[in-house]
C-alpha cells in the first residue's frame, strides 16, 4: 500500500533498544495513555507511555499500567492511589478521558523490574512529582487522536 507521506531516515527518531534504562527520577512528557482489558479480562487498566526529557536517556520511551478496576481489591487501590498521584503531578482535578493525560509533564521514578517468566529486566514507573511551574496538558485535537507523537 502506498503512504501517503515520504519518510527520511535523517528525520526519524532513532531506536535506541530495548534494555531498561538505569533507576532514578527523570523528567517525561505522557505520549500515550490508553484503557485496556486486563488478561483475565475482568478488569480494566490505563497503559501509559511516558516519554524521558531528561535528565539523560531523552526520547526514551516506558511504559506502565494504571489499575483501574481489578477483581483484587488490594491492586484496584494501589492502581487508583497512582492514578491520583500522575493526575496531581500533572495538573488533572477530575479525569474523564485518557487523553486529558496526553502532554502532562511530570517527574517519575523508574525503577527496574527482574526478568521472570520467560521475560526480560524491564522498567516500571513506581513514582510520580509535579515539575516546578507545570500546566494542565492540552489535549490533542480529534485529527491528531492516534498518531504518534513525533507526527503531530
Amino acid at each position: 500500500m502506498r503512504l501517503d507521506q515520504t519518510f527520511h531516515t535523517n528525520d526519524l527518531p532513532q531506536s535506541a533498544g530495548f534494555d531498561p534504562i538505569e533507576a532514578g527520577w527523570y523528567t517525561a512528557t505522557i505520549t500515550g495513555a490508553e484503557v485496556k482489558q486486563t488478561k483475565k479480562g475482568d478488569g480494566q487498566y490505563i497503559s501509559v507511555q511516558y516519554t524521558i526529557t531528561g535528565p539523560k536517556h531523552q526520547g526514551r520511551i516506558v511504559y506502565a499500567n494504571v489499575n483501574i478496576r481489578n477483581s483484587s481489591v488490594k491492586a484496584q487501590e494501589i492502581g487508583l492511589a497512582n492514578l491520583n498521584a500522575i493526575m496531581r503531578s500533572v495538573g488533572i482535578a477530575v479525569l474523564q478521558d485518557t487523553d486529558q493525560l496526553i502532554g502532562g509533564n511530570l517527574k517519575i521514578k523508574v525503577k527496574i523490574s527482574p526478568a521472570k517468566d520467560g521475560y526480560e529486566a524491564s522498567n516500571d514507573v513506581n513514582g510520580w512529582e509535579a515539575l516546578e511551574g507545570s500546566q494542565p496538558p492540552t489535549p490533542p485535537k480529534a485529527e491528531e487522536k492516534g498518531k504518534p507523537a513525533f507526527l503531530r
